[in-house]
């Protein structure tokens, strides 16, 4: 099944739909984390609470003509929104250029706006929303082989690849995680953040000696089992792969930027570039570019 769009209109609608798109995940970037509502009240300017009018809230367009700033008091407007606007539309103009106009594009466009959402949610504040990861998880184990199946895929065969995915994921994630929690015990190493102060720690009885682990959130593990059940199990095994190197990478610059290597920082934004890695480039590239 194919979405009915001009061949020349599909890339400038995509890019639009995902502007539009990226500008409310500023708001469930912004309200999520502080258990607010995504609808009420209407945006408005953070420093003076003026309301933001249509023609102040458009994608790209009125941070350039306001030039970052609140047209009522004059407080300077984050790089930030504009900047999330921006990755937003361009990761929906090039899901489209690499999907076509067709049902799994929707998908793959949804699936980009919720990585969006959690590494920046993880970034600052180092949580992942259930919403995001949970929610996502149980609509792709859904829509992903319903999508399939109009890709000519046996119905039976999608769901199977999505919830194999989702194991798959969450499982590895997990295996490591628990691992290291227990070898962490074994050579007496102590966290700072776990399992903190004064507590102590968790044993085999305890649900937290399975589901408690230093260094890494179940919120990761969740975000991974979404990830699985959008991509299936070889796309979940690259996102993973990718996500370590990428991970390595940021967790590094991030502990010299703070000046302390054992800070703990969110997992999720390295995830989000690895799994949308995955999702551009060929099955397997990375075992094969390792190998």
């Amino acid at each position: 099944m194919s979405i009915e769009i001009a061949a020349g209109a599909l890339l400038p609608t995509a890019l639009v739909l995902g502007l539009l798109i990226g500008s409310f995940l500023n708001v469930v970037i912004h309200r999520v984390p502080e258990g607010l509502s995504i609808v009420s009240p209407p945006s408005h300017c953070p420093r003076c609470s003026t309301p933001i009018a249509p023609w102040d809230n458009v994608p790209l367009v009125s941070y350039a003509f306001l030039r970052g700033r609140c047209r009522s008091c004059g407080a300077a407007i984050s790089l930030r929104y504009p900047a999330v606007e921006l990755v937003t539309g361009l990761l929906f103009a090039a899901i489209a250029l690499r999907y076509g106009a067709g049902v799994l594009t929707v998908v793959y466009w949804a699936f980009a706006a919720a990585l969006v959402a959690a590494a920046m949610i993880d970034y600052d504040h180092q949580i992942i929303p259930d919403g995001i990861s949970l929610g996502g998880l149980a609509v792709a184990l859904v829509v992903v082989p319903l999508a399939l199946w109009h890709q000519g895929v046996a119905y039976l065969d999608g769901l199977v690849r999505s919830a194999s995915g989702a194991v798959i994921g969450a499982g590895v994630l997990w295996a490591v995680a628990f691992l290291h929690a227990r070898i962490s015990v074994a050579m007496g190493r102590r966290f700072e953040h776990w399992p903190g102060e004064g507590i102590a720690l968790p044993r085999p009885v305890e649900a937290d000696y399975w589901l408690w682990f230093p260094g890494l959130g179940l919120g990761d593990v969740k975000l991974l089992a979404m990830v699985g059940a959008v991509l299936g199990p070889v796309g979940v095994l690259d996102s993973i792969l990718a996500s370590s190197l990428v991970g390595l990478v940021l967790g590094g610059l991030q502990a010299a930027a703070r000046g302390a290597l054992a800070s703990p920082f969110g997992f999720a934004p390295a995830i989000a570039v690895g799994a949308l890695a995955s999702l551009f480039l060929p099955r397997l590239w990375l075992l094969r570019l390792l190998g």
